[in-house]
């Protein structure tokens, strides 16, 4: 009966003396010991969840699906954090909440079967976004119904922030990618023609090299711009047969005016090579740019800077290689810098190899990288040749 009843303070002490009554009085004693050592743990559970629940900035409901005699349901929890995201005190009935809010109620109701759904309410004339959880339970013979729910509009606004900044970043990557190179290239032809009324034939086929170059670089980049929306969303490659030769020599002449620029040797081999891959002239050449750019800022603090760009046959694959003797890459970033937004260089926007990557991948290609830092870094682009 003290069990059933839960009386704790029923005890059996010096009830008899003879007989095999002490060791049954010990054992009653034992086992009300026990149901009161359980009781204590069950109650120094619930209050840690309790504790825990008051803590956490979701808002949790806890329903008793069970009706008193008024036919209102009780409920049975309501944590600091419920209350202040709906402005409401802790009720202790829901019909009191749902006449306070009922619009909120009533779209708990549409989900009491259990379910997610986002909500949008006007609370004291400010607009919240609510990610609702509802989960139905049964817990001895009793049915709860679970409200879980946390305002989700300034995490939304953080992440548009964010979207904006890092897309900005990107467009803004790309345009000073291409136009660097195509400003140097540009105070090359200007040193060609200053003070010159005439130009040979050798100078004249420099400067229309020169300012096709400019021409189809612009282009380029005007069209990546154009058709590049989102970091995802990079323009289908238009796939036509182009000679390796023909790429490095392209590359050569963007590249070779900003590497001077920052006395660095650039060495580009292989420019007459005749082996023909189906690629997106404009947007491997994007790729290389990249490549090319983050080595000349990689052996800024190198005695003697040196990138070679050339290109190998392995079985079924071609390879581009960008090399150069900068300061690398040490082991534990490789696997981070193709992450978008990474980066180890100050004022980078960490999203070149990211996009390289993604150009790579449409090309049914891929990038791999091996660094011994401060010997030797090369970044090949793997292309499937058969």
């Amino acid at each position: 009966m003290a069990v059933k009843t839960r009386d704790h303070t029923l005890n059996f002490k010096n009830k008899a003396t003879k007989g095999s009554f002490p060791e049954l009085y010990e054992s009653f004693g034992e086992i009300l010991l026990v149901h009161k050592q359980i009781r204590l743990e069950q109650e120094a559970m619930f209050q840690l969840i309790k504790t825990i629940l008051e803590q956490v900035p979701v808002g949790v409901i806890v329903i008793n699906n069970t009706k008193t005699a008024e036919e209102n349901e009780e409920i049975a929890f309501f944590n600091q954090a419920a209350s202040n995201l709906l402005s409401i005190p802790a009720y202790k009935y829901w019909h009191r909440l749902k006449q306070h809010l009922p619009a909120f109620a009533n779209e708990i109701e549409h989900i009491v079967q259990g379910g997610k759904r986002f909500l949008e309410l006007k609370i004291q004339d400010k607009l919240i976004q609510l990610s609702t959880e509802v989960i139905p339970l049964n817990l001895y013979g009793k049915n709860y119904t679970i409200i879980s729910f946390q305002n989700i509009k300034d995490e939304i606004e953080q992440k548009e922030t964010e979207a904006w900044n890092r897309l900005i970043g990107v467009i803004s990557h790309e345009i000073l990618n291409s136009i660097t190179p195509i400003s140097s290239l540009s105070d090359t032809i200007n040193s060609m023609v200053s003070d010159k009324e005439n130009l040979d034939m050798s100078e004249m086929e420099d400067l229309k090299t020169a300012l096709q170059t400019i021409k189809r670089r612009s282009a380029g980049l005007l069209d990546f711009v154009k058709d590049y929306r989102l970091i995802a969303e990079l323009p289908t490659p238009n796939l036509e047969s182009h000679t390796i030769g023909e790429i490095l020599k392209h590359i050569k002449v963007l590249m070779q005016p900003f590497a001077r620029v920052k006395n660095v040797v650039l060495d580009v081999e292989q420019t007459s090579s005749k082996i023909t891959v189906q690629l997106d002239l404009k947007l491997i050449e994007q790729v290389l740019i990249n490549l090319i750019t983050n080595s000349i800022y990689s052996v800024e603090e190198t005695a003697n800077p040196h990138i070679s760009v050339a290109y190998r046959l392995e079985h079924t694959k071609l390879y581009i290689d960008v090399s150069d003797n900068g300061k690398g890459i040490e082991a534990a970033d490789l696997e981070k810098i193709f992450v978008p937004f990474y980066t180890t260089r100050k004022n980078g926007s960490g999203i070149g190899l990211t996009i390289s990557r993604n150009i790579m991948k449409m090309h049914r290609g891929s990038i791999e990288v091996i660094s011994a830092p401060k010997e030797l870094t090369t970044f090949s682009l793997v292309f499937n040749y058969v």
